[in-house]
């Protein structure tokens, strides 16, 4: 029997280890699975409208309960997925070290290739813990002939013209060193393309605005799937997804030409994946087409008056340049600093808007360039004034050199006092 789907794409309700029983050995090129991750809460989380609520329940009578249900469903991943197939275990700090010692067991230790981490960053309130900020992807295979396709990144920053340029190889030693001929001439490793993909991704946690945000609680990125999906199979390929939730898996499969099946025990999981076949959306990454960099790109000079004083740098902002570490009754205090050829009035104004559109009251403008009665400028309402001590000292000097010079007599008198001493 070979498993193919009718269409493209195929989605099935119920528990995905009673369908997978049914299914014939060695047919799936790539599993992916997301299962529950042992939170021991329910999952909830609804549409932007409001209309919809998708939820499932994650909690547990106990920890060998969770790796009874796991061990289950991984023996028959493994037998329906083909010699050359992988498998990405999808889990988070609760539950992967349970997860880790099925798959060692089902997959066999020698078959565990990489443990990937999705790097994100993501807001949240204080607490007295580290801000959790990644995900682990376990990747294993089936056997050592599993199919792989290279992907290549670009070189870090701190990445040397030697590094780029030279082949690498062992000494006597078995230390890695630049390689050189019998003369001692560099040996050059050819036309570089980048280096390998590494097994930290950093890829942006979808925010609450994307465009192919569902109110799926559980849902992943595009994004994420598709590097998966591009690292190990090929067009055409099949590829499953056990705990499809909000479908993912199959958009980006079928975005990429692959063939895919999902599976979920939810209804309202597989009603929402079907909709979605119908009408993929994707959100583009800014972040990642151009870099962080990109978004740094704060005024150096600005900020520079403010050395000294705590403040959390703003990026991306017309009007505000940071905010200071302190509040007035709880309320944030933004600044900005006057630019080089701008006028009072133009900073106060943008500082203004910028603010007021978040209901700030208290603003703080610092003032870097002499100008005609400078505090007698009309300004917004609760915008604070404050000369810089470029400015401050600027005009100090020009009151000195406009006061009347001292009597030829007092000179006189410090030059002899001067002698004297």
């Amino acid at each position: 029997m070979n498993l193919q789907p009718k269409t493209k794409t195929e989605v099935y309700q119920g528990d995905c280890l009673e369908i997978l029983r049914s299914w014939p050995a060695e047919q799936v090129d790539l599993i992916y699975l997301d299962p529950p991750f042992f939170t021991q809460r329910e999952q909830k989380l609804s549409t932007r409208d409001r209309r919809t609520q998708f939820s499932f329940d994650d909690r547990w009578q106990s920890i060998s309960c969770y790796a009874s249900f796991l061990h289950e469903r991984l023996t028959e991943l493994h037998r329906v997925l083909k010699s050359t197939g992988s498998l990405f275990f999808h889990c988070d700090r609760t539950a992967s070290h349970v997860a880790k010692l099925i798959l060692d067991e089902v997959f066999e230790k020698r078959n565990f290739q990489s443990e990937i981490i999705w790097h994100y960053k993501r807001w949240s309130n204080a607490s007295h813990k580290l801000l959790p900020a990644h995900q682990t992807i376990l990747f294993y295979t089936k056997s050592s002939a599993f199919k792989f396709n290279t992907i290549l990144s670009d070189y870090s920053p701190t990445t040397n013209v030697d590094q780029i340029l030279q082949r690498r190889s062992r000494d006597g030693s078995n230390k890695s060193v630049y390689a050189r001929d019998k003369n001692g001439e560099v040996i050059y490793a050819g036309a570089k393309q980048g280096v390998p993909l590494s097994d930290v991704w950093e890829i942006p946690f979808l925010n609450p605005k994307a465009k192919e945000r569902t109110g799926y609680p559980t849902q992943k990125p595009i994004l994420l799937l598709e590097r998966i999906i591009s690292l190990v199979t090929d067009e055409e390929d099949l590829i499953l997804d056990p705990f499809c939730g909000s479908g993912t898996t199959l958009v980006a499969a079928s975005l990429l030409g692959r063939t895919a099946i999902g599976i979920d025990i939810a209804h309202k999981a597989v009603e929402l994946t079907r909709q979605r076949l119908a009408n993929p959306i994707k959100t583009d990454s800014n972040l990642l087409k151009n870099g962080i960099e990109a978004y740094k790109n704060a005024d150096t000079d600005a900020l520079s008056f403010l050395t000294g004083i705590p403040h959390v740098t703003v990026q991306r902002n017309k009007g505000i340049d940071a905010f200071l570490k302190t509040t007035v009754r709880g309320v944030p205090i933004p600044v900005r600093v006057q630019r080089s050829g701008e006028t009072i009035r133009e900073a106060a104004s943008a500082l203004y808007k910028a603010a007021r559109s978040k209901r700030i009251t208290h603003m703080i403008l610092v003032a870097t360039e002499p100008q005609p009665s400078l505090f007698e400028i009309e300004i917004p309402e609760g915008v604070v004034l404050i000369p810089s001590v470029a400015f401050s000292i600027t005009r100090t000097i020009e009151k000195l050199k406009t006061e009347e010079a001292p009597n030829s007599h007092c000179q006189q008198v410090r030059t002899d006092c001067t002698a004297n001493v």
